[in-house]
């Protein structure tokens, strides 16, 4: 199996199911355009967000990590009317375009980017006591995972979810031998998920135009 091939089932696969979204690929354009890092989740895992997010009947999400808005929209479209979206970006480039792709969404009455290191803008939230969050996505430095992970939880409720994504590392995630940061936060994040009572997760391999890599899930039990 090669990468072409990958690409080519992605493309099918979002051409059948998820279709031309012109708000969607604009946000992308616009987040190319400013020179941001083509490492936007695919349509087809944006679709899966969405579906999550609708399946939970979320009503309040929290996003670590915004880059352009683009799974930000993907995430907030599956909110209700009276529903909220706070997304948490440390670059002031990247938070701007969100914000304005957002916008141009029509998402900016539900979705707030909050500007800032993740672990600042976590803890405020947690010092403001704020409503628990129904679904937690983590896309960031991965080796902040851990503890973005230790807060997400405090942030949730029984019942919520918890989705960090890229923690395959094109494989690298089971060389007990690494030493690169980002794998070692990954095993860091998995040991402390599996020595947590309150949560019941699983992690899933994925390959596709983002190529190899893939997605944990973890349900809040208490």
């Amino acid at each position: 199996m090669s990468q072409q091939q990958w690409d080519a089932v992605d493309d099918y696969f979002t051409d059948k199911l998820v279709g031309h979204d012109p708000v969607l690929e604009g946000a992308l354009a616009a987040a190319d355009a400013a020179g941001l890092p083509q490492i936007a989740v695919a349509a087809n895992q944006g679709k899966l967000l969405h579906l999550l997010a609708l399946t939970q009947g979320a009503r309040r999400i929290l996003e670590v990590g915004t880059l352009g808005g683009y799974s930000a929209i993907w995430l907030a479209r599956a909110l209700p009317a009276d529903g909220t979206l706070i997304t948490l970006e440390i670059d002031p480039a990247h938070a701007e375009v969100a914000r304005e792709n957002l916008r141009r969404a029509g998402l900016d009455k539900v979705a707030e980017v909050r500007l800032g290191r993740a672990a600042d803008s976590l803890a405020e939230l947690e010092k403001a006591g704020v409503e628990p969050f129904d679904l937690v996505f983590i896309d960031a430095d991965k080796t902040g995972n851990p503890d973005y992970f230790a807060s997400a939880l405090r942030l949730t409720r029984p019942g919520s979810l918890i989705i960090v994504d890229n923690v395959v590392r094109g494989g690298a995630v089971a060389d007990e031998r690494s030493t690169d940061p980002s794998v070692l936060g990954t095993r860091r994040l998995h040991d402390l998920i599996a020595a947590e009572p309150r949560v019941s997760a699983t992690s899933v391999q994925t390959v596709g135009a983002k190529g190899y890599d893939g997605f944990t899930l973890a349900r809040v039990q208490g």
